[in-house]
């Protein structure tokens, strides 16, 4: 991945292996379009709750509850698997590294999604597509990959 001027997201990946990179540098700089144009067209978002967002404006809604939280994400791909232009992507992910007990916690002194205050932590397992214009966006994003809610 190239180097940015800070505050200013990176321009969208050009390989597979720097989705989840990219994806984070953009959330980070809190920039609901950027992160919004990390996703193909047809994009699916699976949330907690597992009830998929199919459209646009479902994936903005699903990932402006991520942001709201005003924590930096992290990323640690396992395995990026590439075949063709279409990518497997199991990445760790969390919500507030460093953040420290206490911290993150909604008005009912609860974390996010109803948790344990302290950080917001997953595993996904990401499907993203190499578009006509070489850059790859994510088709299936589903930040919990398939763990109950």
């Amino acid at each position: 991945m190239s180097p940015t001027v800070p505050g200013t997201p990176p321009g969208l990946p050009r390989t597979a292996h720097d989705v989840p990179y990219v994806f984070a540098a953009r959330f980070n700089a809190g920039d609901p379009d950027a992160v919004q144009e990390m996703y193909a067209p047809d994009a699916v978002f699976v949330p907690p709750d597992g009830v998929p967002a199919t459209t646009p404006e479902g994936i903005r809604r699903a990932n402006a509850a991520f942001l709201a939280l005003g924590l930096p994400i992290t990323v640690r791909p396992r395995q990026v698997r590439v075949a063709g232009d279409t990518a497997l992507l199991v990445v760790d992910w969390e919500l507030g590294a460093g953040k420290g007990e206490g911290k993150g916690e909604g008005a009912d002194g609860r974390g996010a999604h109803g948790a344990v205050a302290g950080p917001v932590r997953g595993t996904a397992t990401d499907v993203a597509r190499r578009g006509p214009d070489g850059h790859w966006r994510y088709l299936i994003d589903s930040p919990f990959g398939g763990s109950p809610a």
